[in-house]
C-alpha cells in the first residue's frame, strides 16, 4: 500500500478522534456503521479470482453496491488488497483495519466477512 495512503489514512483517523475528544464522547465513524450493517444485511462479499498477465485478480461476484476489483503479485498481496478495497469502497481509512477484522470465509480464501 502507498506511503501516501497510509499517511492519509491515519490523519483521517486523529483528526476524527481529536473531534471525539472535543465533544466529550467517542464516536463510531458513520463508515464503519454503514460496513457492519451491510454485513449484517447482505452476509458476505464473494470474489472470483484469475490470472492476468502474471497478475492475480479478484472481482466481487456479490457486492450490491457495484464490483470491488483489485489485484496483487501473489495470493498474500491480493488478500491485503481485497481487505483494503473493501474499506475504501465504504470510505474506511485503512488504518481502521485491525479494528474492523475483516476476514476469509471457506477452504478457498474467496469469501470475506467480518470477524
Amino acid at each position: 500500500m502507498p506511503i501516501l495512503k497510509i499517511t492519509k489514512d491515519y490523519i483521517a483517523r486523529f483528526l476524527q478522534e481529536g473531534a471525539d475528544r472535543l465533544v466529550g464522547a467517542p464516536s463510531v465513524p458513520k463508515s464503519l456503521y454503514e460496513l457492519d450493517q451491510y454485513f449484517r444485511r447482505e452476509g458476505s462479499i464473494n470474489f472470483d479470482y484469475f490470472t492476468e498477465d502474471g497478475v492475480m485478480v479478484a472481482v466481487s461476484t456479490d457486492f450490491r453496491y457495484g464490483s470491488i476489483i483489485t489485484q496483487g503479485k501473489n495470493i498474500h498481496e491480493l488478500d491485503a488488497n481485497i481487505k483494503d478495497a473493501i474499506l475504501t469502497a465504504f470510505d474506511i481509512p485503512s488504518s481502521y483495519a485491525k479494528e474492523i477484522a475483516l476476514h476469509t470465509l471457506g477452504d478457498h480464501a474467496t469469501e470475506y466477512a467480518l470477524a
